[in-house]
């Protein structure tokens, strides 16, 4: 598992209306069995209420997609499929959200 990357979600309870996750937990830790990820969901099925410091938005095959990040979750790491997007060129957007999220700053 690599930092910063999105994956396919696997979780058949939650692939529908997420069906990326990025994972955001070092990999310093991947020995651990769960990954932190944020879910990641499509534009146009999100609706209102899009924040923008805490959600910032994303395209992935030409579809824009919306980071949630105030759903932020610890996960098995099996539930994590394939890599379909490397998005370290917005790590620091990412790590703005999870700010904000946390200090409101």
């Amino acid at each position: 598992m690599s930092q910063y990357h999105i994956y396919e979600n696997l979780n058949p309870n939650s692939k529908q209306a997420y069906p990326y996750l990025i994972d955001v937990q070092t990999t310093l830790l991947t020995d651990l069995e769960t990954r932190i990820v944020i879910p990641v969901a499509l534009k146009s099925k999100f609706g209102k209420g899009i924040i923008k410091n805490l959600n910032p938005i994303i395209t992935i095959n030409k579809k824009e997609y919306v980071i949630i990040t105030q759903q932020i979750a610890g996960i098995p790491s099996k539930q994590l499929g394939s890599s379909v997007y490397d998005c370290l060129a917005l790590r620091q957007e990412i790590l703005s959200a999870i700010d904000f999220l946390i200090t409101g700053i």
